[in-house]
């Protein structure tokens, strides 16, 4: 089995680079004026996991919560590092609903507001 979480954007290139220049993930893949829909995969190398993020014409309307959550498992060594990106690019810690996460992970939002947290394995 493998896994795609496909969501609608707005702004397509800026998640583009928030998944790719931030978080380190890979454009794995793409299609251009697919039935009126640009959109592109990203994912992990040799994950059976990708992001899928499309945009059209229409206005993408989001509803998220504090609780919709991507979480991303890093080993301490990549962690660190992550939390010193952070820091350099001044992206904004978010204080999570779930006090786990508070305890045990980064939150921070993506350019449409969705949260992610990025925890230690």
């Amino acid at each position: 089995m493998k896994l795609r979480v496909a969501r609608h954007t707005s702004q397509l290139q800026a998640l583009i680079d928030f998944y790719t220049q931030v978080l380190g993930l890979k454009v794995i893949g793409g299609f251009k004026d697919h039935a009126g829909y640009d959109g592109v995969f990203i994912g992990g190398a040799n994950s059976e996991w990708h992001l899928e993020f499309t945009q059209s014409e229409e206005p993408a309307v989001h509803q998220s919560d504090e609780d919709d959550l991507l979480v991303f498992y890093l080993s301490a060594v990549e962690y660190s590092a992550m939390k010193n990106k952070l820091t350099e690019l001044r992206i904004n810690l978010l204080a999570p609903k779930n006090p786990y996460w508070a305890e045990n992970g980064l939150t921070i939002a993506d350019p449409d507001g969705f949260r992610i947290v990025l925890a230690l394995l």
